[in-house]
């Protein structure tokens, strides 16, 4: 039986063909709001469902998969944005229901994409500091966006790594670096799918 792969903020599914073909897995439902978009996912993959609406889905009714892939939307992160940083009211702040999907859902892998500016903006957390992701801003210190995100998977129990990609690293003829983390539930926590 292959691997079920659950599909947020999927744009034209680039990600999960990637992940589908490396772990010889199949998209069984994405989350894709934008209308381009959908309607390529549509022509790709015929009657997989798009639930549309990140914020609107309920995850206890959604079918369960071994695999969460991802790319929370990055403008407030980009090096190329404003660098609102991780924040609630932000675009890139619907991190927040990608992690509410993890949480939930508890695949076995999760696998999420974002640009390179996630390892420097800052991002509203509770969360205490965290070597390698804590930024000095005017003597205060300030959790990273990846810290933010690395703070909220160890809180459900998920061990996380990450690693930066370019996309000359694949052949494409510029740089256009992209951060990729891959998170699984720590031993000893069950994913919805053990």
């Amino acid at each position: 039986m292959k691997l079920r792969v659950g599909s947020l903020f999927s744009g034209y599914g680039g990600l999960d063909l990637a992940v589908s073909a490396v772990l010889d897995a199949e998209t069984v439902w994405f989350c894709e709001w934008d209308d381009a978009p959908s309607k390529v996912l549509a022509a790709r993959f015929p009657g997989v469902p798009n639930f549309r609406d990140v914020s609107k889905v309920d995850w206890a009714n959604v079918p369960p998969v071994d695999i969460l892939t991802g790319g929370f939307p990055c403008q407030d992160v980009s090096l190329a944005g404003k660098r609102a940083g991780l924040m609630d009211g932000t675009r890139s702040g619907l991190w927040s229901e990608f992690f509410k999907a993890i949480t939930i859902l508890k695949p076995r892998l999760v696998v999420i994409e974002n640009v390179r500016g996630l390892l420097s903006a800052s991002a509203d957390s509770g969360v205490g500091t965290t070597d390698g992701f804590v930024v000095e801003n005017a003597g205060d210190p300030t959790i990273r966006a990846i810290g933010a995100v690395f703070s909220d998977l160890s809180t459900i129990g998920y061990s996380a790594r990450w690693q930066t990609v370019r996309a000359a690293d694949a052949g494409a003829a510029h740089n256009r670096a992209r951060v990729f983390i891959v998170a699984f539930p720590e031993p000893g926590t069950s994913s919805n799918t053990d």
